[in-house]
């Protein structure tokens, strides 16, 4: 057993599977994640109280022929029409940071490579894509437009196949990053202030409101997750941001789920200090996100 406080991890991602009475941890395992070093993988871990952990188990190692070796970041998964998914970040020499698709048939993996190559644009430095089905039972991509590239960052939504194979329609921008009151610039490049977005996650309320938290940083460079909602209860909006984020105490890139219990959670890693990372659970009262 191993104690929530002593897990290093990264942009963690819960999967709460009813059947077993369990939780299965994922997210940005490696140490070296920021590094140039090659990348190891992504590993799992599995709870029935959210603090004592069984694990790490490996749930992705890459084959030799894979094609991408750096910044493995920010693992999702996803059931869908009976097979699990993982979306995660990669990069290359001479390949830009984008979300690849990957499958398995059980949520202890191993995930194996799935989709084309990245389903988000080859030529745009984009991460921390995550899947969203729509009310037409429709699958998206909804991802970030990296700030290194454009200075604001963007997050954007792309329509994938039903075999989330590749994306089937351009990107389309939901929303920049300053668009946001809260969140501020980061530095100064080329006399641009530089904005970032971090780890969109959509959720959907018990009244019908189609809400998106994720991350960006408030002054001081304290990282932080905020919340929008999109005006019409579809995913290509228009969304509008809270003025205030949700927590501003050095965590973020964080998603929604709801324990056994019927309680809805909020996981965030902090502090966002390289190599001191750790998952932390929060209770959410449903009121205060609509």
């Amino acid at each position: 057993m191993i104690k929530r406080e002593d897990i290093y991890i990264r942009d963690p991602f819960i999967v709460p599977m009813k059947e077993e009475k369990k939780y299965y941890l994922f997210g940005t395992t490696d140490i070296n994640c920021w590094n140039d070093e090659k990348a190891t993988g992504f590993d799992y871990y599995t709870t029935t109280d959210l603090e004592n952990f069984e694990g790490p188990f490996v749930a992705f190692r890459p084959r030799k022929d894979f094609g991408w070796d750096r910044n493995f970041w920010a693992p999702e998964v996803h059931k869908y029409n009976g097979r699990y998914y993982m979306l995660a970040t990669f990069i290359a020499d001479g390949k830009n940071r984008g979300t690849q698709i990957l499958s398995s048939n059980k949520i202890t993996g191993p995930f194996t490579p799935w989709s084309m190559g990245p389903v988000t644009p080859k030529e745009w430095m984009c991460l921390d894509g995550t899947l969203f089905i729509d009310e037409n039972g429709e699958p998206w991509i909804i991802f970030c437009h990296e700030w290194v590239q454009i200075y604001d960052g963007e997050i954007c939504a792309a329509k994938l196949t039903g075999d989330l194979k590749s994306a089937a329609s351009k990107p389309v921008t939901l929303f920049k990053a300053s668009d946001a009151h809260w969140a501020k610039s980061i530095k100064v490049v080329d006399g641009h202030d530089c904005f970032v977005t971090d780890g969109p996650f959509i959720y959907k309320s018990s009244n019908g409101k189609l809400l998106m938290i994720w991350s960006s940083f408030v002054e001081n460079n304290t990282y932080a997750i905020g919340i929008a909602h999109s005006t019409t209860g579809k995913i290509l909006g228009p969304w509008v941001n809270e003025e205030t984020p949700i927590f501003s105490r050095d965590g973020g890139h964080g998603m929604l789920f709801r324990t056994f219990e019927g309680e809805l959670m909020l996981t965030i890693h902090t502090p966002n200090e390289r190599g001191k990372e750790r998952p932390i659970f929060i209770k959410v009262d449903e009121r205060e996100i609509e």
